[in-house]
């Protein structure tokens, strides 16, 4: 999306501009709106530079602000992050994994851009310091009225913070819905069982194990038609043989040949119960 890594295909359109079509001069005038938080906050610091250094490149590159304009915008984005001004003369090596990761968000925040990327942007972190990080992006969310593309496997986390979720598989995209929608009723037989692998406290919302036979294909050589089939517990031959199209039914969108047919009998809640049921009967 960022253009880190060349699209080979589609389009991705921001702000009314397809970046696919920008020359590299108009890309980067377009940069500092964009920006990405990475998973890893030991590999995405540079151990050379100070956190100075590293707040301030963008800005220097981007011919923003004189000296004090900088330090105004490098002391906003630490403190917005809570992080203390003297971090600044340090190394990355000095800070815990949680302070890096902080230190790798004031480095987005510190151009002022309106969409970030976040790259599982808590996955390499302790339990306890995820949530102080999670609830430090809500925060910075509703300040200051930035978009999140929020990357993860921790389902948890993204119905926690996402609006709207959308569920890959093999890279291609499976149901996407508003979060409370798609949590109250997934629809594809694969988000029924990526829930069904979130540990639950609560005894009531405690799901059926679903665990898929196989292995995942190649991504270089994906399976034909539904590219989850070798795996769907509920898979037919038409699976097999035909991409599955987009069902819409409101805001809720589905590629899937069962789940189409079950929504042709009835709403989204009782399909997604009855394809539960389904593959609870199917499961061991």
């Amino acid at each position: 999306i960022l253009r880190l890594i060349e699209p080979t295909a589609g389009s991705v359109t921001f702000a009314g501009r397809d970046l696919r079509k920008l020359s590299h001069h108009e890309l980067r005038l377009l940069r500092r709106r964009m920006q990405i938080v990475f998973q890893d906050p030991y590999g995405s610091l540079n151990p050379r530079m100070t956190v100075r250094a590293i707040l301030e490149e963008g800005l220097l590159i981007h011919g923003l602000g004189d000296r004090t304009e900088r330090q105004r915008r490098m002391d906003a984005a630490l403190d917005r992050t809570g992080m203390p001004t003297a971090a600044l003369a340090r190394y990355p090596h000095e800070f815990s994994g949680g302070q890096r990761q902080r230190i790798a968000i004031a480095r987005a925040l510190v151009l002022e851009p309106e969409f970030i990327v976040l790259d599982e942007p808590v996955s390499a972190l302790d339990v306890s310091i995820q949530a102080q990080v999670v609830n430090l992006l809500v925060e910075l969310r509703k300040e200051l009225g930035l978009t999140y593309l929020f990357i993860s496997h921790d389902l948890s986390v993204v119905e926690y913070i996402s609006d709207d979720v959308a569920v890959m598989y093999l890279g291609r995209l499976v149901e996407k819905a508003p979060a409370p929608a798609l949590y109250a009723a997934p629809l594809h037989p694969y988000t029924h069982a990526l829930f069904s692998a979130v540990p639950r406290v609560d005894p009531a919302r405690r799901r059926g194990r679903i665990v898929l036979p196989g292995d995942v294909p190649s991504p270089a050589k994906p399976p034909s038609g539904c590219r989850f089939h070798p795996r769907c517990p509920l898979a037919e031959t038409i699976c097999r043989d035909k991409d599955p199209p987009a069902t819409h039914i409101g805001e809720h969108v589905v590629h899937c040949h069962v789940a189409a047919r079950e929504l042709a009998q009835g709403d989204v809640a009782q399909a997604a119960q009855r394809i539960a049921q389904a593959l609870a009967v199917v499961e061991p």
